[in-house]
């Protein structure tokens, strides 16, 4: 596919796009993994796409929040809220430095810019009486009782992997700014809804206001792929493609999977929640909404493989 190809992908980047579990948590070694992040994101560029960038930001926002309730005694603790609008901001300044600077490498001179996302959800949604975000470090059971003995925090466990604290995940339901990334997107590469969007509520007098959740980035990615009318929403994740009997030796892995099967397969309980089941439901919403075009999950290192048909997990209306 040469540089003449001007279609819209939408892309939603998986939390190893921004940090390695090899790595400490820091914001050092967050730099290192997206700098490795944006030559991927570079190369899609390089196709000829204009692209618009959606990244998690479950582990950044709990450290955050964390810090911030740490130094209670010190400082006042930051609402949940503005602990979001955080991470979206250093979250985008370095995706924003790396993948410049990326691009320049391959003669791509595209600004790059990362737009404070305000992401309206209903304050009634009924996520809020279940909540089943992750944020934050992985604790062992023992500590995970402790902290919410202690704090009063939701913790459950995360596919295998441990115990987090988890927090409510409403639907997004309209972009704030979405007019503002519609005017930058013939000119730059947009990072926006960072995080799923800073999560706020709509008061009867227009005001809005922020609200303690995290929005699943992979909804709020489809929501913008909609309004942005994009042609792809890619789905990055740390698999190169969605497998059935995940982790059995029944293993099987899709190269395509219709709407119609990939309802059979959530009936069948195939995909956690909280891990693959929100990705192939953003997928299955956006290829529900636009039958015509498609939804790809895969890996980032396979995205531009994915892109040219030879990897990753293409779901399609039919």
């Amino acid at each position: 596919m040469g540089i003449e190809n001007r279609e819209k992908i939408v892309i939603a980047l998986g939390g190893n796009a921004l940090q390695s579990g090899d790595k400490p948590a820091t914001a050092e070694a967050q730099l290192e993994t997206v700098k490795e992040t944006c030559d991927s994101i570079a190369a899609i560029s390089g196709m000829g796409y204009e692209i618009a960038l959606v990244h998690g930001n479950g582990p950044q926002v709990g450290r955050i929040l964390l810090a911030s309730e740490t130094a209670g005694d010190v400082t006042p603790s930051m609402p949940f809220d503005v602990c979001g609008a955080m991470s979206q901001g250093y979250i985008g300044y370095h995706i924003q430095q790396c993948l410049k600077y990326a691009l320049n490498k391959n003669n791509r001179n595209v600004p790059v810019v990362t737009v404070a996302t305000q992401m309206i959800v209903d304050g009634d949604d009924p996520a809020f009486q279940n909540p089943t975000k992750p944020i934050g470090a992985f604790y062992t059971e023992k500590e995970a009782q402790e902290l919410s003995r202690e704090k009063g925090y939701t913790m459950k466990e995360d596919s295998g992997r441990g115990y987090r604290r988890v927090v409510a995940s409403p639907m997004p339901r309209r972009i704030v700014e979405i007019e503002a990334v519609k005017q930058l997107w013939d000119h730059s590469i947009v990072i926006t809804c960072g995080g799923g969007g800073i999560p706020v509520v709509e008061n009867p007098d227009g005001t809005l206001e922020g609200i303690a959740a995290v929005i699943d980035k992979d909804f709020a990615a489809e929501l913008l792929a909609e309004q942005v009318d994009a042609d792809i929403l890619m789905i990055l994740t740390e698999v190169e493609k969605v497998a059935l009997d995940f982790n059995t030796p029944e293993q099987r892995m899709m190269s395509s999977m219709t709407l119609a099967e990939a309802v059979s397969h959530i009936e069948d309980g195939q995909f956690p929640a909280g891990s693959m089941l929100p990705k192939v439901e953003a997928a299955m919403k956006f290829v529900r909404r636009f039958p015509e075009k498609k939804a790809v999950i895969t890996s980032l290192d396979k995205a531009v493989d994915a892109l040219k048909g030879k990897t990753g997990t293409v779901l399609t209306f039919n």
